[in-house]
């Protein structure tokens, strides 16, 4: 199993010589611009804790390309990122920005931290340093971040504080702020309601009725997709996250297990369910990974009982497991695809703190829907033409697009 980014790599490569780019554009170097990002920035924050001693973190942020606007994508919080991790999340954001055709190029940020071992000041302190560094490469027009693992509106809000005290006040800086700091209503629900309107689109291609879904990961997204599904009426039958897993076939109580896992810290002990050994082969007909990279193995991919897989998450799905998966004839809808709601919805804000006018939250998800269910009917459209999986075909698209702009950009 290779890393995550040698996995986005050679699907980037695959894909390039799918498409004959390069017999198209000879002498181009379109991989090599294509994998290497425009600009890596690591450094390290030194943050003094509550203790007073001090701590040390490493910091990244991956500038991967701005062909198609500025540089856009999250700031995760975790104590696995790595270099490698975030250069992987940059060039999928790329390939999802022009997926989705949102006016925007690629990038990813992250701090190698466990955000619970810190105190709300210590972590503010860590942000605040973290934006200081950064505060003449992000900006409106260059690279706005964004909310990720491990960081929400709080840390939106301490980076939009920062970043005014040394530039002019632009609202537009960063996304998934709070609404008093002109957020968009409905950007934090839009990674988890974007999956699941990908995975209403891919249902009903698949004739699919009264199904049952599991949630593997009850973050954000997961607990807004599970929202969602509870909120239609569709049975969500088992969920795990760090702390466990829950099953209850005749469809669990989603807003109880979030007061559950709000007082408790996870879902474990959940009393609306029973506890499950293994998630991956738990009987449902819609799997949702929305946890990290790499879930969805050569391992355990045989044992998956779901017709339909819809990624929440960046990366749950190994090139191995994918094959496992095709010849099992389970549908994936792609990350690049099914988690797109939070840019979509990440630009709404934008534009939104450009005009100083801002929507109503029926016209934020009426839009996000019509832009999702349109990208993935040319998904789906591309994919069966070249007779591709939804990710190749996905991957297709993307890629196309990126190349043409390049090329049409000129490199002088």
């Amino acid at each position: 199993m290779g890393t995550v980014l040698e996995n986005a790599i050679s699907l980037v490569q695959k894909t390039a010589d799918l498409l004959t780019l390069g017999k198209r554009y000879p002498g181009m170097q379109i991989i090599e611009r294509m994998t290497i990002p425009d600009k890596v920035i690591m450094f390290r924050a030194t943050v003094q804790l509550d203790t007073g001693s001090l701590k040390v973190f490493n910091c990244y942020r991956i500038q991967h390309s701005d062909v198609l606007g500025p540089y856009k994508g999250g700031i995760r919080f975790h104590p696995e990122v790595d270099l490698d991790e975030v250069k992987a999340l940059a060039l999928w954001m790329t390939l999802k920005t022009a997926l989705v055709d949102i006016p925007y190029g690629g990038a990813k940020g992250g701090i190698t931290v466990d955000p619970k071992t810190l105190t709300p000041t210590e972590l503010e302190r860590l942000v605040r340093k973290y934006t200081f560094r950064l505060v003449n490469d992000i900006g409106p027009n260059i690279d706005i971040p964004a909310p990720d693992m491990g960081t929400s509106a709080r840390e939106m809000a301490w980076i939009f504080d920062e970043y005014r005290k040394h530039r002019d006040s632009a609202y537009g800086v960063v996304t998934g702020k709070p609404i008093a700091l002109g957020g968009s209503l409905g950007r934090k629900e839009a990674t988890g309601r974007g999956v699941v309107c990908t995975m209403l689109e891919a249902a009903k291609e698949l004739g699919l009725e009264n199904y049952t879904v599991g949630i593997q990961g009850f973050g954000n997204v997961g607990s807004h997709a599970a929202l969602d599904c509870h909120a239609r009426g569709i049975k969500v039958t088992g969920v795990s996250d760090i702390t466990g897993s829950v099953q209850n076939p005749d469809g669990l109580d989603i807003p109880a297990m979030i007061k559950h896992r709000d007082q408790t810290g996870g879902i474990e002990g959940f009393p609306g369910g029973k506890p499950l050994a293994d998630f991956t082969s738990a009987p449902c007909d819609v799997l949702l990974p929305c946890a990290k990279e790499n879930m969805i193995t050569a391992d355990n991919a045989a044992g998956i009982k779901a017709k339909l897989i819809v990624e929440g998450a960046n990366g749950p799905t190994t090139p191995e497991a994918d094959q496992i998966l095709e010849s099992k004839n389970v549908l994936v809808v792609p990350d690049i695809l099914a988690n797109a709601g939070g840019v979509i919805v990440s630009y709404f804000e934008w534009v939104q703190n450009r005009e100083g006018f801002y929507w109503e939250e029926e016209d934020v998800n009426n839009r996000l829907f019509t832009r999702l269910r349109k990208a993935y009917a040319c998904v789906r459209d591309t994919a069966t033409r070249k007779k591709v999986s939804l990710r190749q075909g996905a991957y297709c698209l993307a890629l196309e697009k990126i190349v043409r702009a390049m090329v049409d950009r000129g490199v002088q």
